[in-house]
């Protein structure tokens, strides 16, 4: 696959227009192609700057409603309930988010569960916000039925993204991670590339268990992160978000022909409730350097923590530009003229 290489610059410039182009405001447009941009720039082309062609064709269907907010729908104290009234998933993911901070900064915890809405993306662009902020974060969302629950053939639950972010002085801990084995956009972008998997990563339409990532996309049966343990888990992200919304499950978002009106949660809270912040970053540190003095399994091999190579992804597309699909860019620029 041929690749073009985009400046962050660059590629916030184009969305921005291709956004305006149908029909957002010019903030919104903006939101949008910085939030498609930074995933981009961190290395999650799959929910960044590939996600867009999609985005768009959501949005000429109607299914993504331009015109639409966010809205309160109910509140008691740190709690609240939120209709996203099927606009753009991005936009009220960031609304939420914020509201869910100003909640903990009142209460010490704040939690928001959004209905309605349309797939955020990146989930780890919420938890990187709240981070920025000095929040920790639980966040997770539905989605349509696309893993077998374990010991069923038929998709009955979703991959339901979980995110759990914590601050930290040298570099906040992330972790963003869809409960199949890999998450369908990061199949695709292999797919895009002719690379297999590293792993199974579900099964193919002779329910053979895969390493192809188009036949597991052509299946669509993806494989439950710990198998059976993922499949639980599934259920229960599942449960939750749409018992706090009083939104859709994966069973309801499966009945429409699209995958539109999730449920979401978006939980944070302030740690500096509690008047011990250096010794919150010297037990984090203390964590971190525990796993990092871990003998290597290779020689040169390390051990990471959730988001650490996020960071040095970041400098390096920043300084050296993004290696974009040229296909994908190319129908970018079709969408735009």
């Amino acid at each position: 696959m041929k690749h073009t290489t985009i400046s962050s610059q660059e590629m916030r410039s184009v969305l921005a227009s291709l956004f305006t182009k149908h029909g957002f405001s010019k903030e919104q447009a903006n939101t949008l192609a910085r939030i498609h941009t930074e995933s981009t720039v961190d290395g999650i082309y799959s929910h960044g700057i590939n996600r867009v062609p999609v985005f768009i064709d959501y949005v000429k269907q109607g299914l993504i409603k331009i015109d639409n907010t966010a809205s309160k729908v109910a509140s008691l104290g740190s709690i609240e309930r939120w209709n996203g009234n099927k606009a753009s998933g991005v936009l009220n993911a960031l609304k939420c988010t914020d509201r869910a901070i100003d909640l903990a900064k009142t209460h010490g915890l704040g939690l928001v569960a959004l209905r309605n809405t349309n797939h955020w993306m990146r989930g780890g662009t919420y938890a990187w916000r709240v981070a920025e902020q000095g929040c920790i974060s639980i966040l997770f969302t539905n989605t349509i039925p696309n893993m077998p629950a374990w010991g069923g053939k038929e998709n009955r639950i979703g991959n339901n993204p979980l995110v759990i972010g914590i601050p930290r002085k040298n570099g906040h801990v992330i972790l963003d991670m869809a409960l199949s084995q890999f998450s369908f956009g990061k199949m695709q972008s292999l797919a895009l590339n002719d690379q297999e998997l590293p792993f199974e990563g579900g099964w193919d339409n002779n329910n053979n268990l895969s390493k192809d990532p188009k036949a597991i996309i052509d299946s669509g049966r993806a494989l439950p992160v710990g198998y059976w343990k993922g499949s639980a888990l599934s259920m229960v992200l599942d449960m939750l978000a749409t018992l706090l919304s009083a939104g859709n499950s994966s069973y309801k978002i499966g009945l429409e022909e699209k995958e539109t009106s999730l449920s979401q949660v978006f939980l944070c809270i302030d740690p500096t409730t509690f008047s011990d912040t250096e010794l919150q970053d010297k037990l984090l540190n203390e964590i971190i350097q525990f796993t990092h003095d871990s003998t290597p399994m290779t020689i040169g091999d390390r051990t990471f923590y959730p988001g650490e190579r996020t960071l040095t992804k970041r400098a390096k597309s920043l300084k050296e530009g993004m290696q974009v699909n040229t296909e994908i860019w190319e129908e970018i620029h079709q969408l735009l003229s």
